[in-house]
């Protein structure tokens, strides 16, 4: 039976950046207390810098807290469409900066090239993750495993071993390297953050499961993990 998810709808974006930080900061301190150590994966683009500004403030002991992205498009970190750049931008500063950032960019000549590393280097970090934060786009995806793609097929099925993969995006930078779901699935809990109607209307269908299924399907059809929905319009 797929984990029933905890939906929490706001009334804009802001107020759900400052609760949804709220939220991972509790999780994080409990890891903290439990094992020492934490470690948090979250999503880039545009949608999470208001979360990952409002984490940035969390009173936390963030040297021992490591954090990396669901996906990376295959550009330098200093690059102005690197998520790890994003990362950098929005969460290391105020009392984050000191975080432990692990990105998955590497300087192999491709992704295709660079997934095996960038799997790698994520050994640092302690599994399960304490906390996945992942994003969705309006067609359905997460991470980087988009819809109608042979590539992110194999990369949302539940049973694979966990790892990274490449895959060719349908905008550019088209290059991206993800965590496959299996990978993303090793975690304590996971929280989808979503903003607007297109995107309401989409989870809505693929909750019902009556219409074509979307990559967030399988997301939403786990068994393993705590999944919560934060929206808003």
């Amino acid at each position: 039976m797929a984990v029933i998810p905890r939906i929490l709808e706001f009334e804009d974006p802001t107020t759900l950046a400052t609760a949804l930080a709220t939220e991972v900061a509790a999780h994080l301190r409990q890891a903290l207390a439990t094992r020492g150590v934490a470690s948090l994966v979250v999503p880039g683009g545009r949608t999470p810098a208001a979360f990952l500004e409002a984490l940035s403030t969390a009173a936390l002991p963030w040297a021992s807290i490591f954090v990396t992205l669901n996906d990376e498009r295959w550009v330098d970190p200093a690059d102005g469409s690197s998520n790890e750049r994003l990362l950098r931008t929005h969460l290391l500063r105020n009392e984050a900066a000191d975080a432990r950032i692990v990105g998955l960019w590497n300087d192999s000549a491709s992704a295709d090239a660079g997934a095996l590393r960038a799997w790698q280097a994520l050994t640092v970090i302690p599994r399960p993750f304490d906390v996945v934060v992942l994003g969705m786009g309006e067609d359905g995806h997460f991470a980087s495993l988009f819809p109608n793609d042979p590539v992110s097929a194999t990369g949302l099925d539940r049973d694979a071993a966990p790892g990274c993969l490449a895959v060719l995006a349908p905008a550019l930078p088209a290059q991206r390297i993800t965590l496959n779901l299996a990978a993303l699935l090793e975690s304590r809990q996971l929280m989808l953050l979503a903003t607007g109607a297109r995107k309401q209307q989409v989870l809505d269908e693929q909750l019902e499961a009556m219409v074509t299924p979307l990559p967030v399907r399988e997301l939403l059809a786990q068994e393993k993990v705590p999944l919560s929905i934060w929206w808003s319009p």
